[in-house]
This record gives structure tokens, sequence and C-alpha cells, in this order.
């Protein structure tokens, strides 16, 4: 079989090994008779998985002890909304540079839980140029300023 190298934006290509792994004990884990998917997520043997995660992650990432770790579902969406219900007080506002979809999003969100400043909106010329740094119209009182120099979409 020939893989396909994969350099999208999405999900990377995982090692043979891995899909072969994950091939072997999804209909069957560890001799459950179901699916890892399948298993409550309050059972032991998925109490399990979460701890190892952790501290796999704990080990890879050097996260010290006095650091928690949430795995939480919601993506780079939730992320727009919580950085500024985390970072900015209620009445304090964030400085957003638009520059394609992501940032257009993330200005999007952060709009329903704080006052949003946008700096720059590069969407006039479709997002192919970020506006002169000397025009955008920055908030000096900004809980933070907000950038994406990943806009994958444009």
């Amino acid at each position: 079989m020939s893989r396909v190298f994969n350099f999208s934006a999405g999900p990377a290509a995982l090692p043979l090994e891995v899909l072969e792994q994950v091939r072997s004990d999804l209909p069957d884990w560890q001799g459950m008779g179901m699916s890892v998917m399948e298993i409550s997520h309050r059972s032991k043997a998925f109490m399990g998985v979460a701890e190892q995660a952790e501290a796999d992650l704990r080990e890879l990432l050097a996260i010290p002890d006095d650091y928690a770790v949430l795995f939480q579902q919601g993506g780079a969406t939730q992320q727009f909304a919580l950085l500024p219900m985390n970072l900015a007080a209620p009445d304090q506002g964030v400085d957003q540079l638009v520059t394609g979809a992501w940032s257009k999003k993330a200005a999007k969100e952060a709009a329903m839980v704080r006052p949003v400043n946008i700096v720059a909106n590069g969407e006039d010329t479709k997002f192919t140029d970020v506006p002169a740094r000397e025009s955008w119209n920055c908030d000096p009182g900004a809980a933070f300023f907000h950038y994406c120099p990943n806009e994958t979409i444009h």
C-alpha cells in the first residue's frame, strides 16, 4: 500500500503502525468486547486512559504538578471565547487584528463576551494583505492583542 503525504491544515498523517494498532483495538479494546469509544467515560477502564493521557502530556510538555491539565472539546472556536473570558475583565476590551477567516471568527466570538476593538481589517483586500502597522487603531487599555498568523482558509 502506498501512503499519501498529508500537508493540509487539518489533522496530520499518522504512522502506519499507529493506524494498524487502532484497527486492531477499535472493535475490541483490551478484550472488553467493545471499542474504547463505547465505554463509559466514568468507568475505571476509561479513567485509566485519561490518567495515562495526562501523565504522557505532562511528561512530553514538562507540565509542572502545580498546573492543571484540562481536556475539553471545542477546538479553536471555543478558545476564541475562553481567551477573553479568562484574560480580560468583564468591561475590558480586547484588540483583534482581522487577517482572515479564523481571526474574523475569533473577533465575533470574543465580541459575545467582551468589548472588541478591531485594530485593522484586511477584508477589503480579500485578506491578501495585512494592513500597514501605522494604520492600526490599538487600544492601550486592551487586555490583549489577538492575531492569527495561521490563516489557513484565505
